[in-house]
């Protein structure tokens, strides 16, 4: 069993979701994670996994967060299957939270300030920050008194210099409409920015690096010093990238293109991104890469070109990126395609020659999914795996704000 002062509940609350995991901090071992799905509707359904124990699934009701967060708890200390003795025993509750702009740079414990801008901030982040305060107003009803956390999304990258994050438009845009870039994915640019210092036996603030965060979503980050100096996300996730569903950067005149056929915001903002991206070009409908793939291995010139296109602007990035800091000290791909698919790091590296890096073959075809180096040993600029693991990293802050208080 845990004991009070190591126990750290994750939650990361969506629309209609709410996930979870409960970690030990003594050893960082995570103990239990699960979900409920579906929330507020009649197919509601919970999902809770032991990593020792068969994944236990069940219909249950659960008509808002409140409820469905209450019947986590119940799991969690459910005399069969639970891994607490009782609710006393987790000590901090940290949560994922999308969007508080400016207003942080770091984690932070949760007060009325701070639910109050992440209120504040949901024109910015409509989709995400509803439920994330939904999830900490759930967690101080069913666990009142325990310390509760904002992890926050965009506090990592707010290291950025103003003329990285403003864009060249009238001033009033920033100042009244707070129209800037803030960057997102910015739990695990930081996880594994921190990782591959360790990794690489440098202090963090001595690290330049080029993170590939890629996966269905897909961001770059420029850290110089261990800090964000730049990064491909922009005022939205839409920007930047090539990605499953989402079309990354385009000339802004397509969206008045777009317009004057006839589209309205709303329905330009769900082309973009929900029916854009690998989605749209790879000729088979799927964002999935691993179907990119094999429909390109099997001749499909469509899905050759989306994998091109996909590898051809993550190299752009990469190669301003590399300039801005300096040189770096590593190009560090993550997420579920930097991890796993040796097929796409192998597309970007390629393009990556004129950086002094190249690629080990043999090693780049066997690693996934855990930290090595994919680059020769002669390669004048490593290239890393790096696994990111947000929940951890979101547990980390939370201990870390929790025995510092």
């Amino acid at each position: 069993m845990s004991t009070q002062d190591d126990t750290i509940l994750v939650i990361n609350s969506g629309s209609s979701s709410l996930k979870f995991m409960l970690f030990k901090m003594a050893t960082e071992t995570m103990v239990v994670k699960g979900l409920v799905e579906r929330i507020g509707t009649a197919q509601a359904n919970l999902v809770y996994q032991r990593p020792d124990q068969p994944k236990l699934e069940k219909p249950v009701t659960a008509n808002d967060h409140g409820e469905a967060l209450s019947l986590v708890c119940g799991m969690l200390v459910d005399p069969e299957v639970g891994v607490l003795k009782s609710l006393a025993e987790v000590n901090a509750i940290g949560h994922r939270v999308l969007h508080c702009g400016e207003a942080y740079s770091d984690s932070v414990a949760v007060d009325e300030k701070v639910k109050a801008v992440i209120r504040d901030y949901i024109p910015l982040g409509p989709l995400h920050n509803p439920p994330n305060l939904q999830g900490i107003l759930a967690c101080e009803k069913v666990m009142p008194g325990v310390l509760n956390v904002a992890v926050i999304d965009t506090a990592f990258h707010q290291t950025m210099p103003k003329y990285a994050y403003l864009y060249a438009l009238p001033k009033k845009y920033y100042e009244e409409d707070r129209i800037r870039k803030y960057g997102f994915h910015g739990t695990s640019h930081k996880f594994v920015t921190f990782a591959t210092a360790d990794f690489l036996g440098k202090p963090k603030d001595e690290l330049n690096a080029v993170i590939c965060h890629l996966g269905n979503g897909s961001s770059i980050s420029a850290i110089k010093n261990g800090k964000v100096l730049d990064t491909s996300m922009g005022l939205t996730p839409l920007a930047g990238l090539v990605m499953g569903t989402r079309s990354g950067d385009l000339d802004p005149a397509v969206v008045i293109a777009m317009m004057r056929q006839g589209l309205s915001a709303d329905e330009i903002d769900r082309i973009l991104n929900k029916e854009s991206g690998l989605k749209a070009i790879n000729g088979i409908g799927s964002a999935d890469m691993r179907d990119t793939i094999s429909a390109a291995n099997a001749g499909n010139e469509d899905a050759q070109n989306a994998l091109q296109m996909f590898a051809h602007r993550v190299a752009l990035y990469i190669g301003g990126y590399f300039t801005l800091v300096g040189g770096a000290d590593a190009i560090v791909f993550t997420g579920g395609i930097g991890e796993n698919s040796a097929y796409s790091r192998k597309l970007i590296i390629d393009r990556l020659a004129a950086l002094g890096v190249e690629l080990d073959e043999a090693r780049n075809s066997v690693l996934r999914g855990k930290p090595g180096v994919i680059s020769t040993d002669t390669s004048k600029v490593p290239a890393i795996v790096m696994p990111t693991n947000e929940e951890l990293m979101i547990a980390r802050d939370t201990y870390r704000i929790l025995t510092s208080r």
